[in-house]
């Protein structure tokens, strides 16, 4: 499990990390979801890796 922390602001971000940021339940600064660790999340934050923290859960 990972826990995805929104630490940066997605307004000057493009529209594709827009939507991934809210694929993952990410909204505003702040935000924390925790997922699974699986392929399909390590893409996500690879695309949002300069807006995010990212933590063992």
């Amino acid at each position: 499990m990972k826990k995805v922390t929104l630490v940066k602001s997605l307004i000057c971000s493009k529209p594709a990390q827009k939507a991934t940021a809210a694929s993952l339940g990410l909204r505003k600064i702040g935000d924390s979801i925790t997922h699974n660790d699986d392929a399909v999340l390590a893409g996500k934050i690879k695309v949002l890796a300069h807006l995010v923290k990212v933590e063992e859960a």
